[in-house]
């Protein structure tokens, strides 16, 4: 009687912990479209009275109800990426190239320890590019080509190349600093930079 009782239990606050879960990410998600501009209307499921964002078009959920991905290349969207994105614990794919999205690339992304494919690439993305996104050491690829982004490649993140599991890092065509040169690893081609960053 016990045990039924304790089983009951755990699975109670199991169920908890998930909406818990999915409740915060579809806080975080709905925060983003409000941050953005959406002219053609491609984030109009993302309601926030329902239950959570697993039945939201471009959203994509595992097993237990956690958002995994989001699929929002070509969409037409613009507008900046919020810090809070970095609260998606369990994000593993983030797709958003080929946008108008603008502002610099926030340092919280860093957070998301099980992120495998960062795309951002062909936006308006200003400014550095983080370091912390070098703590993801599940990263497999990362573009960030087509921007308007400065400084240089940080070395957490060339790292990754060496000590970490990725296999594409695309900065190209940015106004970043540094010598051109392109590697190759697993087969797989990492572009640094295709273009010197001239003084005039």
């Amino acid at each position: 009687m016990v045990t039924h009782f304790a089983v009951a239990l755990l699975t109670s606050l199991l169920a908890l912990a998930i909406l818990a879960s999915c409740n915060v990410e579809g806080d975080i998600l709905y925060a983003q479209r409000q941050a953005w501009e959406d002219p053609n209307n491609v984030l109009q499921s993302w309601d926030p009275t329902l239950p959570d964002p697993c039945t939201w078009f471009h959203v994509f959920c595992s097993s237990d109800g956690s958002v995994v991905r989001v699929d929002l290349g070509k969409a037409g969207i613009s507008g900046p990426l919020i810090p809070e994105l970095g609260g998606l614990q369990h994000l593993q794919y983030l797709e958003l190239y080929a946008n108008n999205i603008t502002g610099s690339i926030p340092a919280t992304l860093g957070n998301l320890t099980s992120l495998i494919t960062l795309h951002l690439y062909d936006n308006l993305l200003t400014g550095a590019i983080p370091a912390s996104l070098g703590a993801i050491q599940t990263l497999r690829y990362l573009r960030l080509n087509g921007n308007m982004l400065t400084g240089t490649v940080p070395p957490e993140i060339l790292s990754l190349v060496l000590v970490g599991n990725l296999a594409e890092l695309n900065v190209a065509k940015n106004n970043l600093e540094g010598t051109v040169r392109s590697s190759r690893r697993r087969r797989v081609a990492f572009i640094i930079q295709d273009t010197l960053k001239t003084a005039s």
